[in-house]
């Protein structure tokens, strides 16, 4: 089965701002290379998004949260969706692109 892929506003300037935070820590040849790795990661979700894992946002909402890790080392970001099944055409909606060290969402924040 082939799903659509939709990707928020908000993840949209997630993606935007992380791509900008790499190009400012290494060049612009690697964070280009790496926004369209990013975009490729998320193309890759219109063939099988179910084998992904669980979200750890998971328990904060009432659809099902699930996450595909992109990158690697220092640069580990996590594609955060969930599938919306549909009769006609099933979705995958992208909601956030956080990376791997940031705060999961619905957390209350340590103080």
């Amino acid at each position: 089965m082939k799903y659509r892929v939709d990707i928020s506003s908000v993840a949209e300037v997630e993606a935007d701002d992380a791509f900008l935070r790499l190009s400012q820590i290494t060049s612009p040849t690697t964070a280009s290379q790496w926004y369209a790795g990013l975009l490729q990661a998320i193309e890759s979700l219109s063939q099988m998004p179910k084998p992904c894992s669980i979200a750890r946002e998971n328990e904060f909402f009432s659809q099902e949260i699930r996450q595909l890790l992109y990158g690697k080392g220092r640069n580990l970001y996590r594609i955060i969706f969930t599938i919306i099944e549909e009769e006609e055409v099933s979705t995958v909606r992208i909601l956030h692109i956080k990376h791997a060290a940031q705060q999961t969402i619905g957390e209350e924040p340590e103080s």
